[in-house]
């Protein structure tokens, strides 16, 4: 197995589209990026921790390589928002990119260009802002935001508007990769 963490805003909405993907055992929502140890959800959404909402994805590269995953990441959440994901404002919101032991730089830096060429010819937007940051300490979040769509979001009128039209997206555009 390896490991990739990952920030593209909302945890919750991540790991729905994450815990979809074929290859994938599993996806843990926290904190990482920040100076405050063992950092709760109430102090990172003051935004004065310095922790990104993230995941943290186990897979199987036998079954999905990182490139792959990385290039679901940059599709699945809008890569040219600084620190802000929508409506989630703050630095704990950020885009970014956690090397570690199964993630080196250059697999990061690939990814975003990847990203960057696959726009339209004449692209007059934003440039993509994701940062590849770490290695750096991971906390995992409290139980009540593990498996968050799975459960609870289903009710929750923010997820019921953000999640449905990631996995859309993910489905449209890697139905191969998609569990069964």
């Amino acid at each position: 197995m390896a490991e990739a963490i990952l920030a593209g805003g909302c945890f919750w909405c991540t790991e729905a589209v994450f815990r979809s993907l074929a290859g994938v055992q599993t996806v843990t929502s926290g904190y990482i990026g920040g100076t405050t140890p063992q950092p709760t959800y109430q102090a990172v959404c003051t935004g004065t921790t310095g922790h990104a909402e993230a995941i943290r994805i186990t897979y199987d590269p036998a079954l999905i390589d990182l490139a792959s995953l990385l290039d679901v990441f940059m599709a699945t959440h809008d890569p040219t928002q600084l620190n802000r994901q929508g409506g989630d404002v703050g630095t704990q919101y950020r885009s970014a990119i956690f090397l570690g032991p199964d993630l080196p730089r250059a697999e990061a830096e690939a990814a975003i260009a990847r990203a960057a060429e696959g726009r339209d010819a004449g692209w007059a937007g934003p440039d993509i802002v994701t940062t590849i940051e770490g290695p750096a300490q991971w906390w995992p979040a409290e139980d009540y935001h593990q498996e968050y769509w799975q459960g609870e979001g289903q009710r929750n009128a923010y997820c019921r508007a953000v999640i449905p039209p990631k996995l859309a997206k993910l489905q449209a555009k890697f139905a191969a990769r998609v569990k069964g």
